[in-house]
């Protein structure tokens, strides 16, 4: 069926031939008959790495397969989300060892953009995670693969944007928890100094994130909001919550019902969320406990916040910068401060050692930022691309949608590797999309 789809960034937006698949021998059907396409989960990789003319939707393909209870072994189809994992988890005193922000998207995209998040300076990304998977491959053929088994395969697979093939099964180990609650910490941080420091005081914790404001100079500049987390014990529970300590939240949602206005989106808003957001916090420490559906997933109370951002969507942008290059973190931000395009959901995380294939993370601190599409925006962008290039950092292929070639070459040395496994189990580029055409990953 022809339709048009985007993803989260609603930027770009085409139309595609999506087909949908309930059973293995439908896929295989596909892959023999289909000439070039892309699997496609949620659509929450933000750019186009899962967008293309022909698409493949994974998400009927969507069944438990296993859950073992004692080992916390959880084993399913490729387009289960994990809003639909928590659920069956959580009663049971497990969860996600690795979670983005965002529950709704699928264990294949998971793997396919080998997602991090608050822990990857403890847990690493969802790749560590990850037992065995199956894929099915050009030739319409099931390949299981391990971190030692077809292991070229296997890395190959995290965090390579599906094109390897069509992941169709994932095997992970789960998270031991004795409640479904956080224990939180929040520390105000009056700039970037402090804010860097913090992190290092205390990262310890199993879960740290800041909100930053990427607009306010002088003395506030960089100024912060710090939120720690570790799972709650029984006895960190007040008393009305003792009694179920596993309970799963209702996850009640509200709906953002259109596309906003472009102009309600200015550097004067985005500078009065800010102030708000800073100033909510009145005292310099908050410590509490909730949920773990609003430490982990608040935007996903609200249906549709993309369509905040307008008609013409936004840009994620997110990056990764080695720990000793704080001068490249601040002539970045003063860059983004200085153009006035400072975003709403600017989040600074640190990254712990990570040194695989393809994937995205690497020790140092990430940046991410929304920016909605405007005139000029690309041409700044590319500027940025300089700096963190300049300074020893990448992009992140998830979020991208509007990085240049030799970007990616000189921000993954390991890029020729990727490529050449590529060709071994993509030798036709039948996976293909309109991301690994412009990087030049597959040809066209």
């Amino acid at each position: 069926m022809k339709k048009i789809i985007a993803n989260w960034g609603n930027y770009p937006s085409i139309e595609s031939d999506e087909k949908t698949f309930s059973f293995p021998e439908d896929l295989a059907t596909y892959v023999g008959r289909e000439d070039r396409f892309i699997a496609r989960g949620y659509g929450r990789c933000y750019g186009d790495a899962s967008l293309a003319a022909k698409t493949v939707c994974t998400l009927q393909y969507n069944k438990v397969l296993s859950f073992d209870t004692k080992e916390g072994i959880f084993e399913c189809q490729s387009g289960l989300t994990l809003d639909k994992i928590l659920p069956i988890i959580v009663p049971k005193g497990w969860f996600l060892p690795v979670t983005p922000g965002t529950k709704f998207i699928t264990v294949g995209g998971a793997v396919g953009s080998d997602v991090h998040g608050k822990n990857h300076h403890v847990d690493g990304c969802f790749s560590a995670h990850v037992m065995e998977m199956d894929i099915t491959g050009h030739d319409g053929e099931t390949h299981t693969c391990t971190p030692d088994d077809k292991a070229d395969l296997f890395w190959a697979t995290c965090g390579g944007m599906g094109l390897t093939g069509v992941i169709t099964r994932v095997k992970f180990r789960l998270k031991k928890i004795e409640t479904s609650y956080i224990r939180q910490k929040q520390l105000k941080a009056k700039n970037l100094d402090e804010i860097l420091r913090l992190f290092e005081e205390n990262k310890q914790y199993t879960y740290s994130v800041a909100w930053i404001d990427c607009l306010k100079k002088g003395k506030g500049f960089g100024r912060s909001i710090l939120i720690l987390g570790e799972h709650a014990s029984v006895e960190d529970l007040p008393a009305g919550k003792k009694e179920k300590p596993l309970a799963v939240p209702s996850g009640k949602q509200i709906n953002f019902p259109f596309n906003l206005p472009s102009f309600v989106l200015n550097k004067f808003t985005v500078k009065v969320f800010n102030f708000l957001f800073y100033g909510k916090n009145m005292k310099r420490e908050i410590n509490n406990v909730v949920s773990y559906e609003p430490f982990f997933y608040p935007l996903d109370a609200i249906l549709n916040w993309n369509r905040g951002y307008g008609k013409k969507g936004f840009i994620q942008y997110q990056f990764v910068l080695p720990l000793e290059s704080k001068n490249g973190l601040v002539e970045i931000l003063h860059r983004i401060s200085d153009k006035g395009i400072g975003s709403f959901l600017a989040v600074l995380k640190v990254f712990g050692p990570q040194d695989d294939l393809i994937s995205f993370p690497k020790e140092g601190y990430t940046l991410a930022l929304d920016i909605p599409v405007r005139n000029g925006l690309m041409p700044f962008l590319d500027e940025l691309d300089a700096l963190v290039l300049q300074h020893g950092g990448r992009l992140y292929m998830s979020k991208d949608a509007r990085m240049k070639p030799e970007i990616l070459e000189k921000g993954y040395p390991r890029l020729d590797e990727f490529k050449s496994i590529i060709r071994k189990y993509n030798p036709e580029s039948k996976f293909s999309s309109l991301q690994s055409e412009r990087l030049n990953l597959t040809s066209r």
